[in-house]
């Protein structure tokens, strides 16, 4: 019983994949491959980052040869100070967590949260690395190349995401933090039907779940 519930909870996923991440970021349309205005040249061959929440802190090892581009793009937000204070706003449990849009630093914005992004765009780098428990991976639009900061943490094996999804990290400490996460209540909503307004998107958490992302190097 238990292998036919986690099988049809992975059919209800990909069913959904086809407005997954297209939901949110509608409103990125720079040029693809710009990079983030006054942004320094950063090394990421031993950097990591430290997701810091109040259910304990998630940290990522990067992949800078399989995702040059996003992990420098990341980081770069992340020294800016970009994230800090988004909140994870898509939680789907068996799949993943969402987080990274700075629409959700407004609790009063509800209604276009999953929307925002950086002002510019980043080219995918696809790979044979699979979605598997742990990996990062970039959201994106229905535009391949169109990841700007949002970005989830895979809690269970998600392979039909694979060379569809840039990953370019994977949790090395704290993966049980993003179990938390991914079990909290969440706005539920019926196929085909919208989003209460005055509670945010569907599969946002109830409870707000704010991160602070600081870069180890």
């Amino acid at each position: 019983m238990m292998g036919q519930r986690r099988w049809s909870n992975r059919f209800r996923i990909a069913g959904m994949m086809s407005l997954f991440m297209i939901v949110g970021m509608t409103g990125i349309g720079l040029a693809a491959d710009a990079a983030p205005a006054g942004s320094e040249s950063v090394s990421a061959s031993n950097a990591r980052a430290v997701i810091k929440t109040k259910f304990g802190d998630i940290e990522i090892k990067f992949l800078p040869d399989v995702a040059p581009k996003h992990v420098e793009n990341f980081i770069k937000l992340a020294k800016s100070g970009f994230y800090n204070g988004t909140i994870f706003h898509r939680v789907i449990p068996g799949f993943m967590i969402q987080g990274g849009d700075p629409n959700t630093k407004d609790s009063l914005k509800k209604g276009a949260y999953g929307q925002g992004g950086p002002g510019h765009n980043v080219k995918a780098e696809f790979s044979d690395l699979p979605h598997k428990r742990g990996m990062v991976s970039m959201a994106r639009a229905q535009d391949p190349d169109s990841a700007g900061s949002q970005f989830f943490v895979v809690v269970e094996e998600s392979r039909f995401l694979d060379r569809k999804y840039t990953i370019f990290g994977e949790v090395v400490k704290g993966i049980g933090v993003a179990d938390k996460i991914v079990a909290l209540p969440r706005v539920m909503c019926q196929t085909g039907a919208p989003s209460p307004a005055d509670k945010g998107p569907c599969d946002n958490p109830i409870d707000r779940v704010e991160m602070t992302v600081t870069i180890i190097e």
